[in-house]
């Protein structure tokens, strides 16, 4: 426990910054997989045979190995950053592209009749009423994505990325338990703060 508390004081303008490197990652992964798996989902929701093709394709990335993927995307994109945040992109889509379509599916028909009833056009169906209701079950989505997001960020040095797996990545190489355990103890207290975010905002969307 000592080496541990020793190590962080010695190394946190580094830590902090590998860390601040990590979320950047996680974000635009998370953000990218929004604008893209939201759409997605609503077309899913709307026509199970495009549905049925759109999930089986998210199905199959979350299913590749993370490090095998981050190599391919490696071939196309380079090293680094850019190829990392795609990855993180993919990773994220499957739960997001779910959940999205499972609200929507969750949503009342008689909900959906009255405002039918009431002259509400298909847009304003899916803005106003539709998509609104749904929210909880895509917070969910996002909850999910982000973990995972967090976990599969923890191996971009492999690839050139940065974040905390670069001192994960140094700790194996140098045999240094503690280098090892320090990054993948912020990585996890990451991944238990950014569920516990969104764990808050999915249940004050709930109460409203």
């Amino acid at each position: 426990m000592n080496a541990f508390i020793q190590y962080i004081e010695h190394n946190w303008s580094t830590l902090l910054l590998l860390t601040f490197q990590h979320i950047a990652m996680v974000v635009l992964g998370v953000a990218l997989a929004l604008v893209v798996g939201i759409p997605l989902g609503i077309i899913s929701a709307k026509n199970e045979r495009a549905a049925s093709i759109i999930l089986a394709f998210a199905n199959i990335i979350q299913v590749f190995p993370s490090l095998a993927l981050l190599a391919v995307l490696m071939v196309f994109f380079g090293i680094g950053f850019t190829s990392v945040v795609i990855g993180l992109f993919l990773y994220s889509l499957l739960p997001i592209i779910r959940n999205t379509y499972v609200g929507l599916k969750e949503v009342d028909e008689s909900t959906v009749e009255a405002g039918i009833g009431v002259g509400m056009t298909k847009f304003q169906l899916l803005t106003k009423v539709q998509f609104p209701l749904s929210l909880p079950f895509i917070l969910a989505g996002v909850r999910i994505a982000a973990v995972i997001a967090i976990g599969v960020a923890t191996l971009a040095p492999f690839i050139g990325g940065e974040g905390l797996g670069k001192e994960i990545y140094s700790g194996i190489n140098l045999r240094d338990n503690v280098k090892i355990y320090t990054s993948a103890i912020l990585a996890a207290i990451l991944a238990l703060f950014a569920d516990f975010l969104l764990s808050k905002a999915q249940k004050r969307v709930n109460v409203k």
